[in-house]
């Protein structure tokens, strides 16, 4: 379901705090986060966040094209852990 358009779009004070201050720096850093609800800014574009999936953080880095989405909807896909055996 969609957010209203009266409401801004959410995203987490201390993820916000840390972009602007690595931003403002002008440093790349992996930005570890467990709020999957926050809309990716355009603020954001270049950083690496690293969200956390239930079991470990997987890092992601985000491109302009990801703009507008929840970072939860990504997908982070897990490492390769082969073909199954056939019996």
């Amino acid at each position: 379901m969609a957010r209203s358009l009266k409401k801004n779009p959410f995203v987490a004070n201390h993820l916000l705090k840390k972009i602007e201050k690595l931003n403002m720096r002008g440093e790349k850093e992996i930005i570890v986060t467990w709020s999957r609800a926050s809309t990716i800014m355009p603020t954001m574009i270049g950083h690496t966040i690293a969200i956390h999936n239930g079991k470990e953080h997987l890092p992601i880095y985000i491109t302009d094209r990801m703009g507008g989405s929840q970072i939860g909807r990504i997908r982070a896909y897990s490492s390769f852990r082969g073909t199954r055996e056939k019996r």
